[in-house]
């Protein structure tokens, strides 16, 4: 029998060095496995050549793969303002038919079209904390925002907390539908590796807490450091194991922060930084963590997180609204200004058990985020 399936285009060009953007395009595409076979669609990749890396990483029945030269944001919103067409997605949109285009971060013009083109904005952190922004980026963000909130008809945003913020910060159009997707984290090929084998190539110690975040001032990495020198005091030994890839800058500010506290407080036995890992080793030390710790100060929806669950790892983490919405009752929470709490909670914290399970089961928590993908473009 043959099967009409739903066809959908992806963009895949924002900056690479952002992974939690990078990771949410893989899992987006990657969580369509868990679908029956003709509910799933035909998924065509357009990828900037940056992201070759990335987009060979999906492994997915009904997709095709084409590197697109997409415009600069300047030369792209110029183009468009000129030709009063959308210079991101016209050729796309002239060369291919498609049910649905997905996500559209850039919309400086509005464009009638029988593709349904959703637009995505993963989270408003330039609204609460400015001062990890340039004016300039600040700028850009708010200005394309502005503009998808002006020319689009469907906005995805990651969780509830960003849709509320959406609401708090900005007006729109009252036909502006907008979708809340909580996407999911697909974990594979976690055999390919042992944890034995990381433990001597990494000389960990047998027991730790893994932190997965890019060392970005909003992530709040001085907590955990604050937290454990707190144990110290007390006779307490806690390790911590860090990935994410470190600031570009050799000098950077925030890196000499953090190793002051280190080495100020003697912690240098405890700290291991792994900078940036294979994501298969990352998830089997995240597996056989004590616990995942997230103590950011911001989040649209943590990968990290997402990862955890899928991993049935259990998680500490900052007491955000987004964070509580993702976790529920499942998860421990500090407030993220307040290392003595969060040591509260590492002293007493119990030893971890492989076996137990906090979430709900794996297949069946990605089918459905799957299921609530395909719906956006209904």
């Amino acid at each position: 029998m043959d099967i009409t399936r739903l066809k959908l285009g992806i963009l895949f060009y924002f900056n690479s060095s952002w992974m939690g953007g990078v990771n949410y395009i893989i899992n987006v595409v990657n969580i369509l496995n868990f679908l029956d076979d003709e509910d799933k669609p035909e998924i065509t990749i357009f990828y900037s050549k940056d992201h070759i890396k990335n987009v060979v990483e999906i492994n997915y029945p009904y997709l095709s793969l084409v590197e697109w030269q997409f415009p600069s944001i300047l030369k792209g919103y110029l183009k468009s303002w000129i030709s009063g067409k959308n210079a991101f997605v016209n050729d796309i949109l002239s060369n291919y038919e498609f049910d649905g285009l997905y996500p559209l971060h850039d919309y400086p013009v509005r464009t009638i079209s029988n593709t349904k083109m959703v637009a995505w904005y993963a989270d408003l952190q330039h609204k609460y904390y400015p001062e990890f922004f340039t004016k300039l980026k600040i700028l850009e963000r708010t200005s394309r925002i502005k503009f998808i909130l002006k020319n689009s008809n469907d906005l995805v945003v990651s969780s509830k907390a960003v849709a509320d913020d959406f609401d708090k910060f900005f007006r729109f159009k009252e036909n502006l539908n907008i979708h809340i997707f909580h996407f999911a984290s697909v974990i594979d090929n976690l055999t390919l590796v042992s944890i034995e084998e990381l433990r001597i190539k990494y000389n960990l110690p047998s027991e730790y807490f893994m932190i997965s975040n890019q060392f970005y001032k909003h992530k709040n990495h001085k907590v955990l450091l604050d937290a454990i020198a707190i144990l110290n005091e007390k006779g307490v030994r806690i390790n911590l194991v860090f990935t994410g890839k470190l600031p570009d800058k050799a000098d950077s500010q925030y890196i000499r922060d953090l190793y002051d506290v280190i080495i100020s407080k003697h912690l240098n036995d405890q700290i291991k930084f792994l900078g940036i890992i294979s994501r298969n080793e990352q998830l089997v030390l995240m597996k056989h963590s004590q616990a995942v710790l997230q103590p950011t100060l911001f989040e649209g929806w943590s990968t990290v997180i997402e990862d955890a669950i899928s991993l049935q790892v259990p998680v500490i983490a900052s007491n955000l609204p987004v964070n509580v919405e993702q976790l529920g009752q499942n998860g421990v929470y500090f407030d993220p200004h307040d290392p003595s709490e969060l040591s509260s909670f590492l002293i007493n914290y119990p030893q971890r058990n492989l076996e137990d399970v906090f979430y709900e089961e794996y297949p069946k928590r990605i089918k459905k985020s799957a299921e609530a993908f395909i719906k956006i473009f209904a």
